[in-house]
């Protein structure tokens, strides 16, 4: 077996080592048989090398390789020769030469397979997750994980050479309330009580901060037990960063330099520095959004000084409740009424808006509109006094309701406009902060005021005297081409202001004292002024990679219901277990009683 040990990977295998001997181990891409003389592309995770089995030149090694199939294990042995001039591949590194094999060993054969490794883009979601192990053998696969490792190994040390710490934080900690709902871990050897699996290590950065470690970086395991989509996990990576005795402005600074270098390295784009800041209050009034896709216009206009002269009964209720009008122009663009009527239905149904206008014009500039008989008949001219630009060329369509709700809408709706008419440029990034968050927002369902950071998030001066929905938060988000990349905010670093935060969001004090003693008790022992920031690893290199699934660019990911369908987990577990930990679970499956019913009789 010595023989065979490995002496270079697959894919370094070029010119630089014509008339070597050379050791290979890996699996059969695919086998050629050209009458007697084998080729296979052995392949491993640094790409393919041509292998030539030649009765010529062995005969035994030639019939054995009569046997080599997809995904064989092998190891070989064999001479670098270049190929001839018509047989180069320029598209492979290692094209220009070919291994001609003298030993043969196959380490392990393969079953028939349940998809084949090279097609790329065929293969079902489930089928690719229930034999994920196959699924990494894939070239899209290993480059996404390369990158994944590499944009770690970059983030590390850049770090490094920032003057920070690489601190671990605990993963089992104390369930709290605040943010995400917090899966539970019961503890045996306390019966009754539970840890919660972190959904960040937000606590523990400040804390660090208060143990004087002043800047502190990890690479962070988290857990957030929420309704799942494309582009979150039930347990994410998260870049986590804290730093004390600083500002707004000299965080930002020093994560523009991390993103500077990432974007040269991955996507060889020159950032330009410092990044553009907008404010919350700027791009949502312009986007609809607090994260929006800058790489194509259609921006929204305030329409509400037009509407409100119509005569149409629910548009005059609609403002005169206090509700705005908004709308979107798409320039130079023919829809048809079939078109609008489209765009309609689906604002509706899919945006839950109560309902969507439209506008176009005829030759002559009068409005062709469902509501046309309402509209007065310089309707246009009355639109081009707020809306610059405006002729009876465009198309507009209006959203008419509270202002958070219709421009909501309306930033969803040009999001998909943008996709559909093509509008977006995909080899482009658009990245920035915006800054000047709400510090609270009210919640709908509990009719209640909630932080939209965090309760720990510091408010801007002043905001003692103000009204809870106009006080800012030192909070800043990084942006790129509709994602938001991370977020932060400078700390409350005073317990007094604290525990003012608190009464505000209606916690009393003896529910703070319960969940954040130890958070409020730093606070009175010398506490710095500080601040952080964290960052979505897994969405960042969805985006270095081009991939619009986070799936893609995790190892062993869970699917839309939190299934890992390689494991089949979750699963139950032996009601001995159950008993050790002092709980039982009181689901009951009626499948699963009906099956022990019948077992019983």
């Amino acid at each position: 077996m010595q023989l065979f040990k490995r002496t270079v990977l697959c894919g370094q295998v070029t010119k630089e080592f014509l008339g070597k001997t050379v050791t290979l181990n890996g699996w059969v891409h695919r086998r050629r048989d050209h009458g007697g003389v084998i080729f296979v592309d052995l392949r491993d995770r640094s790409g393919l090398v041509q292998l030539v089995f030649n009765p010529a030149v062995c005969k035994d090694t030639a019939d054995a390789a009569h046997a080599l199939r997809s995904e064989f294990v092998v190891a070989v042995q064999g001479a670098v020769v270049a190929r001839g001039p018509e047989a180069v591949n320029e598209k492979l590194p290692t094209g220009h030469i070919e291994v001609h094999v003298t030993s043969l060993k196959i380490l392990n054969k393969s079953a028939a397979l349940p998809f084949q490794i090279e097609d790329e883009g065929t293969i079902s979601e489930e089928l690719r997750l229930k034999y994920r192990y196959l699924d990494l053998r894939r070239q899209s696969m290993q480059n996404s994980l390369r990158v994944r490792h590499e944009v770690l190994f970059a983030m590390r040390s850049y770090f490094n050479t920032q003057g920070f710490y690489e601190i671990e934080t605990p993963i089992l900690s104390k369930s709290t309330p605040g943010g995400a709902r917090n899966f539970l871990v019961p503890s045996r050897s306390q019966p009754g009580t539970f840890y919660g699996l972190v959904e960040s290590p937000q606590i523990y950065k400040q804390l660090l901060m208060a143990g004087g470690m002043d800047r502190y970086f990890q690479i962070a395991r988290c857990f957030r037990d929420e309704a799942l989509r494309a582009s979150r996990q039930p347990e994410f990576t998260q870049l986590d960063i804290e730093m004390a005795f600083i500002d707004e402005e000299a965080i930002q600074t020093v994560c523009e330099g991390l993103f500077k270098i990432l974007w040269k390295q991955f996507l060889h784009i020159d950032l330009q520095l410092p990044l553009k800041r907008y404010t919350f209050d700027d791009v949502f009034k312009r986007y609809g959004s607090d994260k929006p896709d800058m790489r194509f216009g259609l921006e929204l206009q305030d329409v509400t000084s037009v509407f409100a002269k119509l005569e149409l009964s629910f548009v005059k209720a609609a403002i005169h409740a206090g509700g705005q009008a908004g709308c979107i122009v798409v320039k130079d663009h023919s829809f048809s009424r079939t078109d609008m009527d489209r765009w309609s239905d689906r604002v509706t149904k899919e945006l839950g808006a109560k309902g969507l206008l439209w506008f176009k014009w005829r030759e002559d500039g009068t409005p062709d509109s469902p509501i046309t008989k309402f509209l007065p008949s310089d309707f246009l001219a009355q639109l081009q006094d707020v809306i610059p630009g405006l002729t009876k060329n465009d198309a507009m369509f209006v959203v008419i309701g509270e202002y958070d709700d219709a421009w909501t809408v309306l930033g969803q709706l040009r999001l998909a406009l943008g996709k559909e008419l093509h509008l977006i440029d995909a080899s482009s990034f658009e990245l920035f902060w915006v800054t000047d968050f709400p510090m609270f927002e009210h919640d709908k369902e509990s009719k209640k005021w909630v932080a939209r950071h965090h309760q720990f998030t510091s408010p801007q001066d002043g905001w003692e005297t103000q009204e809870l929905k106009d006080i800012k938060a030192r909070a800043y988000d990084l942006v790129c081409n509709g994602e938001e990349l991370g977020g932060g905010s400078i700390r409350i670093h005073s317990a007094e202001a604290q525990s003012k935060i608190f009464d505000l969001l209606g916690m009393t004090r003896e529910k703070a004292e319960e969940k954040f003693k130890f958070l409020l008790d730093a606070q009175n022992f010398g506490y710095p002024p500080e601040g952080g920031v964290a960052f979505g690893v897994d969405r960042l290199i969805m985006l270095l990679t081009g991939t619009d699934a986070i799936r893609d660019v995790i190892a062993f990911p869970k699917t839309q219901n939190g299934s890992c369908l390689m494991m089949s987990s979750p699963s139950t577990v032996e009601d001995a277990q159950l008993r050790e930990l002092h709980i039982k679970s009181t689901y009951s499956d009626p499948k699963m009683m009906a099956h022990k019913k019948i077992e019983n009789s």
